[in-house]
């Protein structure tokens, strides 16, 4: 736990607002309009955001009643209660209701635009929501005609195009489950999570295009049809090729899919907490664990986060650069309940120039752009000044997440980019499939940090006692039940391993695993993540998928692989001890690096290698990630005496390459 601190200067800047909402804004905000309508259903006064939020998160069936409500979720049947025994594991939300989560995000049929598509070297692709129905009724059609019925997986290995949302809509609409992964990951890790759920459907490209060069997956495919043998079919989108020659045993391609006769597309009307979504956890100490979102939970939190705290509006074009592998795809995604036009891109974000996502702003009048710290220090490095060389008129909020946004993000986004911006860091994760702490329309924006709590989630900071504490550094926790928790964990009868994972520290609140402080006025500063999770680029990844290949090398003793907080970013630095006889020169590194890449993605490659003589592990053989983490950054490691070989950290404590 980091130690207590008093406010620096730096603090104490952070309490001059960088911007602050016109009147013009607020009186026009989605979340105004909440408040009056809270106020006509409580006969509360709400005279701010903070009395709103303190309602939220006290009479929390009243608040998601009321959010049911206000989002028109379309149902068969209606829920008899909305909250049945209040406990964290074990809340059940809207006992009764039944409905169908393809069927709320298609509830427009009109000319208005859905979904824009761009990706390297094509032209863009444009789907209105009648088109999009369409298509979702022949891509559902073709998936029932392969079998796929109300609770099978259906896998997808997918680049962010059109046809990863209509498959996962038609996908839906069966009450099948969706898991959708990137491409750009290595067999094993597709092998790791797909293997776990047993899919009956394998969707795939052949390829995919990043960065101007073409990359193939036919030999990933082949290998994952080999060895999950669940896949009864695989259903080919032809990215690199002309989508004629099959490759993989039982393989169809999308065209032929969607040849299936349409007829009325069918909605299975089921549960409030019927499965949609397996995501994954990162992997760090194994296979990952496989989290499974219902569907109900999964619809009501993201209508409230994009339409009251993201204050998303059907005239409004909402793009996030992310893949189908993060869960902002299935977050942005959600926008098409609310009837905005979604815009996708598929491909490098600096290809062919780092100017590529400001042009489509100013082409496509996005309004709502989403991306990451190191992609708004990429452009600030290079140079650019999207506020003289693009319009910009449409932009009106940036979002960011995947790591805390430095003062220098700040800076340059108000300088840079545009004046009058709602600059939003957003806080939550896979696990959750949302967020806990993110924008408001409502409020200014602070440097380093989140503009507040989000509705309904009671979100504290808690010393190691389990104490809450204000304006101090501590653990993030939630502690009361929302209804976007995860359903299950796949393949967990008993529950232990969801308790264990969310609920062993603290009994009854969940902890996310986050360093945290909430300041005087609300607002969230975020430290990093308090286990050993690695975030390069804002892409949670686990030290298990580097360990495997890197241990299984001839030359390899044994390794520790940290993220080290640099330049606005995190950057993984890998320590190996070397067999006898041998030294770490740079041809080795380069196969380290080689054999990585093979097993994974360019993400997993270290930034650093360097050469230890001995991993310090805990009494029962665990390796100490975090522990040498707080070495490099010049932090103390409490409670040494856990450690079978507690002599061995002291060779992390001054390694000069990690500080040039």
């Amino acid at each position: 736990m980091p130690p207590r601190r008093k406010p620096s200067a730096q603090d104490r800047l952070r309490q001059r607002p960088l911007w602050t909402p016109s009147e013009e804004r607020v009186k026009n905000a989605n979340m105004t309009r909440f408040i009056e309508v809270a106020r006509h259903f409580t006969g509360k006064d709400f005279k701010n955001y903070d009395d709103l939020y303190n309602w939220s998160i006290t009479d929390i069936a009243g608040f998601w009643e009321l959010i049911w409500k206000i989002s028109g979720t379309i149902h068969s049947s209606p829920f008899t209660s909305v909250l049945s025994d209040p406990v964290m594991p074990g809340a059940r939300w809207f006992e009764g209701a039944r409905l169908n989560f393809a069927r709320n995000l298609l509830r427009f049929r009109d000319d208005h635009l859905a979904l824009v598509s761009w990706g390297e070297d094509r032209l863009p692709m444009r789907y209105t929501y009648a088109q999009l129905y369409e298509q979702v009724s022949a891509c559902a059609a073709g998936l029932r005609k392969l079998g796929v019925t109300t609770g099978d997986r259906v896998a997808a290995m997918v680049p962010n195009t059109p046809e990863a949302v209509i498959a996962m809509l038609a996908t839906t609409s069966i009450g099948a489950i969706w898991s959708s992964w990137s491409p750009d990951f290595g067999p094993q890790s597709m092998l790791d999570r797909f293997g776990q759920i047993e899919p009956k459907v394998l969707l795939s490209c052949d390829g995919y295009r990043y960065n101007g060069k073409s990359l193939d997956c036919i030999d990933k495919v082949r290998e994952m049809t080999e060895k999950i043998p669940s896949i009864e079919k695989v259903v080919v989108i032809p990215v690199l090729s002309d989508g004629r020659a099959a490759f993989a045993p039982n393989s169809i391609f999308w065209a032929s899919l969607m040849e299936a006769d349409p007829g009325e597309l069918e909605f299975a009307e089921l549960p409030f907490d019927h499965p949609v979504y397996i995501m994954y956890s990162s992997g760090t100490t194994g296979k990952p664990k496989c989290i499974v979102h219902g569907a109900g939970g999964t619809l009501l939190q993201h209508y409230k986060e994009l339409v009251l705290h993201t204050d998303l509006c059907r005239e409004d074009v909402i793009a996030y650069y992310t893949t189908c592998g993060w869960m902002m795809w299935n977050w942005l995604v959600s926008s098409l309940e609310v009837g905005a036009t979604i815009f996708l891109y598929d491909g490098s974000p600096t290809y062919p120039d780092v100017e590529v996502l400001w042009r489509a702003i100013d082409e496509e009048r996005i309004s709502i752009f989403g991306t990451s710290p190191k992609y708004l220090s990429a452009c600030q490095q290079a140079g650019l000044k999207p506020s003289t060389q693009f319009g910009l008129s449409t932009l009106r909020t940036i979002l960011s997440t995947g790591s805390p946004l430095a003062a220098d993000n700040f800076s340059w986004v108000y300088k840079s980019v545009k004046s009058d911006l709602q600059l939003s860091s957003i806080s939550g994760g896979t696990d959750i499939v949302s967020c806990f702490m993110l924008g408001n329309p409502l409020l200014p924006v602070h440097s380093e940090e989140i503009q507040c709590r989000g509705l309904g989630m009671k979100v504290e900071m808690f010393d190691p006692a389990g104490r809450s504490i204000v304006n101090e550094v501590g653990e993030l926790v939630c502690t009361a039940p929302f209804p976007s928790m995860p359903v299950s964990f796949w393949n967990d009868p008993d529950g232990s391993k969801y308790r264990a994972a969310y609920f062993e520290d603290f009994p009854g609140a969940w902890r996310h695993g986050d360093f945290v402080r909430l300041t005087e006025h609300g607002g969230i500063v975020v430290y990093g993540r308090s286990d050993a999770t690695l975030n390069p680029g804002g892409v949670r990844i686990g030290t298990a998928e580097i360990y495997s290949p890197v241990e299984g090398m001839d030359e390899i003793a044994d390794s520790l692989v940290i993220g080290q907080q640099w330049h606005n970013d995190v950057r993984v630095v890998l320590f190996v001890v070397l067999n006898p006889g041998l030294a770490l020169d740079d041809p080795l590194r380069d196969k380290i690096r080689h054999t990585i890449l093979s097993a994974a993605t360019p993400r997993h490659v270290p930034a650093l290698i360097l050469q230890v003589t001995e991993i310090p592990r805990t009494m029962n053989g665990k390796k100490v990630e975090i522990a040498v983490s707080r070495l490099i950054q010049g932090k103390d490691v409490p409670n040494r005496d856990a450690l079978a070989n507690p002599e061995a950290l002291g060779q992390f404590a001054n390694i000069p390459e990690l500080h040039r």
